[in-house]
């Protein structure tokens, strides 16, 4: 490999992996000088002129005119005898330049300056990626699957680095293919063996800030703020927003003409339910809100313990729990307060229809035991666990999960 062989195997590097001018005109001077040194021990008498534009290298050792037998260190000195082989006109005390080819090193050196070459090239390109990623956390990366695996998906951005988007950070339903088109926030920068592993994520309550700042422009520019997200991925999420200028409202800014703007975003998560409520300072107005669908009847608040306790009329009690609990749960997040829910006037309650339960129970499980003829919660629990496995195609888990929920009606 010759020096025009080396200067253009870097200026690849250069075109795909954006090394300016500068940087690559040191590490070159970087890479020979260490070799030269190797070679002649310090590398002070020595000039290497790089012009990487046009592929010229030159390597020209300066050596000082000696007298015949005064020579003590070849490398840095001549002899008058030889110094008039080059130029006649050569005296004493004067300076020879000769000029030193890539050849002239042998084929180990030259193989060995390469690979360290490559080598500085790849660190920094290591160091790039981790700068440029490390002061984008918090950014939305649109990229292309390139890999899928059981516990991560392999993902390329635009300049072809490589990012992971691990299991745990996906949305449960998430589902990829290779070549398909993916966007995720960037989570962290890991070191791994000083390599950076760019993680990124779908769960992360950031994703869906970056989500609604690309869908309302209201928030991209400021006009309207995300005071606060909580999320249960691809189940439910609660956005709070607040406007300080009276004429936005901030919730139907989010939501959009008939929803338009929230779609999108809903369509990004897998379905998610999306709740933005509007912030207030007021900590109950705030819990009331927080719990929407639901209409509540009174709260009552102990900040020394953070708990609100809640009333609601029996047909609300479902809607503020929630399937799955999570809209309580969430709400609690978002509040901040532990949220218990009481029936107002449970005492009174003799019987629910099992349709009131239609946020807890799935609908299917309810028109199994309507199919036996159980038709109210009472007439659920008259039944013990073995009798209603019997009567019906649920699974124990199932049937367990049923009655915990009934219970809870009347306790």
């Amino acid at each position: 490999m010759n020096a025009l062989e080396l200067i253009e195997s870097f200026s690849e590097f250069k075109e795909f992996k954006n090394i300016d001018r500068e940087t690559m005109m040191n590490i070159l001077q970087d890479v020979f000088r260490s070799m030269l040194k190797k070679k002649f021990g310090n590398d002070e008498h020595i000039d290497v002129i790089i012009n990487p534009d046009k592929g010229d290298l030159e390597i020209w050792v300066n050596r000082e005119i000696v007298p015949d037998g005064e020579v003590e260190d070849e490398n840095t000195e001549i002899a008058l005898s030889k110094a008039v082989l080059i130029e006649p006109d050569f005296e004493v005390g004067e300076e020879v330049a000769e000029e030193l080819k890539l050849g002239d090193f042998g084929r180990r050196n030259v193989l060995a300056l390469r690979q360290n070459l490559i080598s500085r090239i790849l660190e920094l390109e290591k160091d790039h990626i981790y700068k440029k990623y490390k002061e984008r956390i918090g950014e939305i990366i649109a990229g292309e699957v390139y890999q899928v695996w059981k516990r991560e998906i392999l993902v390329l951005d635009d300049e072809g680095n490589e990012l992971i988007l691990p299991k745990s950070e996906q949305i449960p339903s998430d589902y990829f293919k290779k070549g398909e088109s993916i966007r995720a926030v960037v989570a962290r920068v890991d070191l791994r063996n000083n390599t950076p592993v760019i993680v990124l994520s779908r769960t992360a309550p950031e994703f869906l800030e970056r989500l609604f700042e690309l869908e309302v422009p209201e928030v991209f520019d400021g006009l309207i703020t995300i005071k606060k997200i909580v999320r249960e991925p691809g189940e439910r999420a609660k956005v709070a927003v607040e406007s300080y200028d009276d004429r936005i409202d901030p919730v139907g800014a989010c939501v959009g003409m008939k929803g338009a703007r929230i779609h999108g975003i809903v369509r990004e998560l897998k379905n998610e339910n999306i709740d933005v409520i509007n912030y207030t300072s007021n900590e109950k107005l705030f819990i009331q809100r927080a719990l929407s669908p639901a209409k509540i009847t009174s709260i009552e608040l102990n900040e020394e313990t953070g708990r609100a306790e809640v009333y609601l009329k029996p047909d609300q009690v479902s809607l503020a729990i929630g399937k799955g609990g999570h809209n309580i749960k969430l709400a609690g997040k978002l509040t901040g307060y532990e949220i218990d829910v009481y029936r107002e006037g449970a005492e009174d309650i003799e019987d629910v229809d099992l349709d009131e339960f239609g946020d807890e129970i799935d609908g299917w499980i309810i028109d199994q035991l309507k199919a036996i003829g159980l038709d109210t919660a009472k007439s659920v629990l008259e039944l013990t666990k073995e009798e209603l496995l019997k009567r019906t195609d649920l699974e124990e888990e199932t049937v367990d999960e049923v009655l915990n929920v009934l219970k809870s009606e009347f306790e």
